[in-house]
């Protein structure tokens, strides 16, 4: 398998989080951070989208938003973070 390799830099206390998240995951810290990467890439992927749908057919009703959180078992809070 190929892999491109990165240097990064980090407040300590933001490393030792990702060493024990990536522990309690039972992975890598680079297998942690490249799902954690791919993740955030997925993300900004679907924010892109949203935003698109709502340009093209205006904002998402609030019977709409109700149905995604309650088909995603969370909480309505703003866009983009559950509450």
């Amino acid at each position: 398998m190929q892999v491109d390799r990165f240097s990064v830099t980090m407040d300590p206390d933001l490393g030792a989080a990702i060493r024990g998240a990536a522990e309690r995951a039972g992975m890598s810290v680079s297998g942690w951070l490249a799902q954690a990467a791919a993740d955030r890439l997925r993300n900004d992927l679907l924010g892109a989208a949203l935003d698109e749908w709502e340009a093209e057919d205006g904002p998402f009703g609030d019977d709409e938003l109700d149905a995604a959180a309650a088909t995603l078992g969370v909480t309505r809070g703003s866009r983009g973070h559950a509450a």
